[in-house]
């Protein structure tokens, strides 16, 4: 088969690989039909993870059809369309017991593309594929689902629900890259009052009221704190949520938020943020971090299904899976090409 392989910091190939096969009783080895470029992806392509072994196949988000089930699979045979969720999960330790499959103990949480060879392929071997995999609904395309295995249960989980998100609520979002429109879309479900995005590009602040903001912040011309201050009476934002990973954005966070709100990070962070307690020691706020754990991936797909909710404009850019250097370079630019999500297919 055909693989993208990491080669070192800097270095990917397009390449031949031996073909995956089953390794344990609960794998399933999954024909790629559509998958996509995420954000961690190009961390580890700078040198930024790592873990990532030199011949590590990448990607960890993906649609296909089962083409071998070990005999411990039962939920899933040969032919089945499915959802291949970035969170593998034993199912039986005590994380997975308690829905917190990203922290599993038994080598499940996010493997795929990192720590066991990925999905930007033509095949891809999934560990405790019962619990790793979804059946898409009948009558929905790749496009309407392939969103689900990362960003939309990211926004969701670690964005709207960590959050606590409520009906009139003010959410002010900072960073309005895939995520942050993710979290925009998904807190939508919850009749937010006002959604606030913040974010350096006027391109992508213009996405974003695409995707439900209701005000847009550039905060390189305008003082966001000021801003967020008058939109809210003084008090600040409900619910904050940054979708960066860097320390000003981090920060700037804790100083939008009201007394008694909360703060959810879901960005990627790799250098430390100062956390101002000598401003919000006394106010009662809650902060929050997460790796996503993929437990609403169901219900995100019921949504899809019933049309409530719709995740295909994060589609801005179509390649063959062949073509899959082309739309790196794609994704890797989007400042210039205004790249959200590309999708590659099987040719």
């Amino acid at each position: 088969m055909k693989a993208l392989v990491y080669r070192g910091p800097g270095e990917k190939s397009w390449e031949s690989k031996e073909d995956p096969r089953i390794e344990r009783p609960t794998d399933a080895v999954v024909r790629i039909d559509t998958t996509t470029i995420c954000g961690t992806d190009l961390h580890i392509l700078k040198g930024d993870v790592p873990e990532v072994a030199e011949g590590r196949t990448l990607g960890h988000e993906a649609v296909g059809t089962v083409v071998d089930a070990g005999p411990g699979v039962e939920n899933f045979e040969e032919g089945d369309r499915v959802l291949v969720s970035c969170i593998s999960a034993c199912g039986r330790c005590a994380y997975c017991r308690r829905g917190m499959y990203g922290q599993c103990l038994q080598g499940g949480g996010w493997i795929l593309g990192h720590l066991v060879d990925g999905t930007q392929a033509e095949f891809a071997r999934i560990p405790f594929a019962d619990n790793s995999l979804y059946e898409v609904p009948e009558g929905l395309s790749d496009e309407q689902v392939v969103f689900l295995s990362d960003i939309l249960p990211t926004g969701y989980e670690v964005g709207v629900l960590n959050g606590k998100v409520e009906p009139g609520d003010t959410v002010a979002i900072v960073g309005a890259g895939p995520i942050g429109l993710a979290s925009m879309l998904t807190a939508r479900l919850y009749g937010p009052s006002r959604i606030i995005a913040i974010d350096l590009a006027d391109s992508r602040l213009e996405q974003a009221r695409r995707f439900g903001a209701d005000t847009t912040i550039n905060n390189s011309a305008q003082d966001a704190v000021e801003m967020v201050m008058e939109l809210t009476g003084g008090l600040g934002a409900d619910v904050v949520m940054e979708a960066v990973g860097v320390p000003a954005t981090f920060e700037l966070c804790t100083g939008l938020v009201r007394p008694g709100g909360h703060v959810a990070n879901i960005g990627v962070h790799g250098a430390p943020a100062t956390l101002h307690l000598e401003r919000l020691w006394a106010r009662d706020v809650t902060i929050t971090t997460g790796l996503v754990d993929t437990y609403s991936t169901p219900t995100l797909l019921r949504l899809v299904a019933e049309g409530r909710l719709d995740p295909t404009p994060f589609a801005t850019h179509r390649f063959a899976l062949g073509e899959i250097l082309d739309a790196y370079e794609t994704f890797a630019d989007a400042a210039r090409t205004q790249a959200l999500k590309v999708v590659l297919s099987a040719e």
